[in-house]
């Protein structure tokens, strides 16, 4: 089994991750004026509920309002209604919380406020077909995304022109109400229109972009879908729209303040720390290598970094599904391309996990790995080479017995990677 002290460790800078993005915290800094009317919040995400929860317990007036988050995520609230539905793939719960959010902001005054909780995982959480669409529809176009590899902007630069509640949409519906949008990142670059698909922030990308974007990846989408982007009704609103002047974005947690924060415990520790980016996008396989030749070598000639190091990354990876995939996520995959790559090296202790707890198909975060993991898994039956073709990642990582389930965490920053390079520091 690997160290149980680099276990330890790597998980302890998990969690230092995931609490810099803990709700009440990051939501104390952020609380809007106060209005002379009322106050209602909405919100959507993997952490959705967390997030009204803190909000109720920081708001020293009356409010109300109506979040949706994915099944089994929800939490305890006085005012704020909780909704659950389906992730990834949209369900007619999700259907029905989208109709509730703009039920909520509707007959809005300017002297209202509109208080929006935006997380990662909100775009799956509310489909709301537009005209000549249904929920059907949605979910093929969920599908189609999720298997095309594309990066995640593309994704949502696609889905909010197919939405009605995307691309600003409900925020737009809350006029003349002002809306303060308080924004999670899961998405690299931290640009708040991507997160969840922007229900409350508008995008610069055109209906002209997403199709170019279509064109350019030869993205198979379902014709429906095609015959909706090809109309000028497909388009979502556009930022210098009059009715979101009066409106406030701010991005109040992020994998680059996680990862700062799980560098600050590392050196804590007495163990270097460097980040190499929080915004790290392409196939999660090829990222795996790419991570494994740098751990490689810092181990053989301690270069660009001396051992001991802790080398951490975020960002969102992607996994071209070609055939009937098996089970697993992102960062499972990420970390089975890893370990296979540093089979039979000593001292290289590794962590890949998605913040909000769970990756993929089942109900793990990650999973763990260093030089003997691989050699693990072909002793549980499973070739780590075949399982990477198989989409099966989450099998394989069973077979070696580390596998990482934290469980929901209430919060989504991203996915959360952590090598530790040389000798096992002594902490705790």
């Amino acid at each position: 089994m690997i160290d149980h002290r680099a276990k330890a460790f790597l998980t302890t800078l998990f969690d230092a991750a995931v609490t810099a993005a803990d709700a009440r915290t990051v939501l104390s800094a952020h609380l809007p004026a106060r209005p002379k009317g009322r106050t209602v919040v909405v919100g959507a995400g993997k952490g959705a509920a967390q997030l009204a929860a803190a909000f109720e317990d920081l708001w020293d007036a009356p409010l109300e309002g109506v979040v949706v988050t994915r099944y089994g995520y929800g939490c305890p609230t006085r005012s704020i209604r909780v909704m659950e539905a389906a992730h990834p793939v949209p369900d007619a719960a999700g259907e029905v919380a989208a109709a509730a959010l703009f039920e909520a902001v509707a007959g809005l005054t300017a002297d209202d406020l509109v208080v929006a909780l935006i997380c990662g995982g909100g775009s799956a959480l509310l489909p709301a077909p537009p005209d000549g669409l249904t929920l059907a529809d949605e979910q093929e176009l969920n599908a189609a995304l999720l298997a095309c590899g594309a990066p995640i902007g593309v994704m949502n630069a696609i889905r909010k022109h197919a939405s009605a509640i995307k691309g600003g949409r409900l925020a737009a519906a809350a006029h003349p109400a002002r809306v303060v949008s308080l924004v999670v990142s899961d998405v690299p670059g931290d640009d708040p229109a991507q997160v969840a698909s922007g229900p409350t922030v508008p995008d610069v990308v055109t209906l002209e972009d997403a199709r170019a974007l279509i064109g350019a990846r030869a993205i198979a989408l379902p014709p429906a879908i095609r015959t909706h982007l090809a109309r000028d009704a497909a388009r979502a609103p556009s930022p210098d729209d009059p009715v979101f002047a009066t409106h406030e974005v701010h991005v109040i947690a992020s994998a680059r303040l996680s990862l700062e924060a799980a560098a600050a415990v590392a050196q804590a520790a007495g163990v270097r720390a460097v980040i190499l980016s929080d915004a790290i996008e392409g196939e999660a396989a090829a990222i795996g290598q790419m991570h494994a030749a740098i751990a490689r070598e810092v181990a053989a000639h301690g270069r660009p970094f001396v051992p001991p190091v802790v080398i951490l990354s975020g960002g969102e990876t992607t996994v071209t599904l070609r055939h009937t995939h098996g089970r697993g996520g992102r960062n499972t995959a990420f970390l089975l391309a890893f370990a296979q790559e540093i089979d039979g090296i000593a001292e290289i202790f590794a962590l890949a996990a998605d913040t909000d707890g769970i990756d993929g198909s089942e109900d793990n975060a990650g999973a763990f790995a260093d030089g003997e993991t691989a050699m693990r898994m072909r002793a549980g039956g499973v070739d780590p080479a075949e399982a990477l073709r198989e989409h099966d990642a989450w099998g394989a990582f069973d077979a070696a017995g580390t596998l990482f389930t934290p469980g929901p965490t209430g919060t989504n920053i991203n996915d959360f990677r952590a090598m530790l390079v040389g000798d096992v520091p002594e902490f705790g």
